[in-house]
Formats: C-alpha cells, structure tokens, sequence
C-alpha cells in the first residue's frame, strides 16, 4: 500500500474512532441523567449528623384541587404527638402457616425513649410551619460501620382531622452502595427494602380502615401506612358531657 493510501485509512479509522467515543459520550449522558435521583424540594425543621426531619414538597397535592391539599399548618402539641406516637406499633409480618405454627408475632414499640423525644417536639415543630402542598419526613439512623447504619424512616400529614402516617423503613440494616447513591436519607418514605412488618395503632378504634391490594398483603405492604381518626383521641370535656347528660335526664344536676 501507498503512502496516500494509507494516509486514507489512518483518516477513516480516525474518523470512525471519534464517532464511536462520541456515541458512547452521549449514551453516558443519557444513562447518568436517566438514573440520577430525582431532586425533592425540601426544608429542614432539624437536623444533627445522624437524623433529620424535613418538610418535603408532596407530589400528589394538585394545586389546581383544593381538596388534595393538606390541613396545614396544624398544632399538635408535643405532649399529644408523643402519645400518639407511643401508640404507634410494630408487629413483624408472619403468613398464615407461621401464625398457625407459632401464634401471633408480639408488638414492639415503634421508637425508643430517646427517639420518642426526639420526633415528639420536631414533628410538633414541623406540622405548625407545613404548608398545604408539604408532608413531614423524619430520618433516624445508628451508624454501626462507615458503610451501615439502621434506620428507621417515616413521614406523616394532617387531611382534615385524620392523621396519615407511613412508616417507610423500621430498624433496617441499610449498607451504602459502593457508588455512593445514598437513597435512605433522600426518600424517608420510600422502603429500601422488602418490608416484613405491620403498622398498629392503639387504641385501636381510632384506626379508619385502608383498602389495600392482594399484592400489597403478600409483599407486607398492606400495613405500613395508617389513618388516625384525631377526634376519637381527645377525651370528652367533662363540662360538656355534664351538661349533656343533664339534658337527656340521664343524671340529676
């Protein structure tokens, strides 16, 4: 082969040779953009260098739907937000064939003393300033390792007079990926794994039911999410059960 020969063939290998880089440039544009977490917007209420709790923007209120919108902001005081979250229970998720066997899986306490305080007066804190567009999140965490740490994630809001609270993780051992994407602190609501636990509230009566899917109960989804009715937690004011008793002629006055 010639000189001008192969000074041709040098022109076209190169020529190929940068459409290829240029190719696989782009592929990795796209495959980093299309894997990269979605960002949501998010206001801190507190944070140290393990937990949070944060106001996140709720991707299912429509503004255009003013009944989507949540009941915020909305006092609970700290004294009641710790009440109900000592009624908070979790009962490890057994099938039909464990619970003949062994019985029913006892309840344990959701959150321990100091996460009790913790999430008590935060949360409190957190409803007052919510808008109606934002839920509350909470992230807390144990590190065991520099790579894992148990976490416990939730998050919660007011529709009316109903508390809905989900929550996403309970005690999981959660190791960070070797790259670095770090999906427990961003998505507190979202399980990073399958979740074998059931969700439960006492009193129970102030419980309003879910419907839930045949998949949801096979993959102990079913019970991770609750609705408290907050008007069956006040006890009646004893003036005015008094008086309404004196009405009906139930009690002499």
């Amino acid at each position: 082969m010639n000189g001008k020969g192969r000074e041709v063939s040098c022109k076209e290998i190169n020529n190929r040779t940068g459409r290829i880089v240029n190719v696989l440039l782009t592929m990795y544009s796209v495959l980093s953009v299309g894997c990269a977490a979605p960002h949501v917007p998010s206001r801190i209420i507190y944070e140290d260098p393990v937990n949070f709790v944060r106001l996140e923007e709720d991707s299912e209120v429509l503004p255009e739907w003013p009944p989507s919108h949540h009941s915020h902001p909305f006092t609970i005081e700290p004294e009641k937000m710790r009440a109900i979250l000592s009624g908070l229970k979790v009962q490890e998720h057994w099938i039909a064939l464990q619970r003949w066997l062994r019985g029913e899986s006892p309840l344990v306490p959701a959150f321990t003393d100091e996460e009790l305080d913790l999430l008590s007066v935060r949360l409190s804190e957190a409803l007052e300033e919510a808008k109606d567009n934002e839920r509350v999140t909470f992230y807390l965490s144990q590190p065991q390792t520099f790579a894992r740490r148990i976490i416990t994630t939730g998050g919660l809001y007011v529709h009316g007079m109903e508390l809905h609270i989900l929550l996403g993780n309970w005690r999981i051992i959660y190791g960070i990926p070797a790259y670095g994407m770090i999906y427990d602190r961003r998505y507190p609501m979202r399980p990073t794994a399958a979740k074998g636990f059931d969700l439960i509230f006492q009193p129970s009566d102030a419980v309003i039911p879910m419907k839930s899917s045949l998949l949801d109960g096979i993959l102990a989804n079913a019970k991770d999410e609750l609705i408290i009715d907050l008007t069956k937690l006040d006890p009646p004011d004893p003036k005015v059960s008094l008086i309404g008793s004196c009405m009906n002629h139930e009690s002499p006055c």
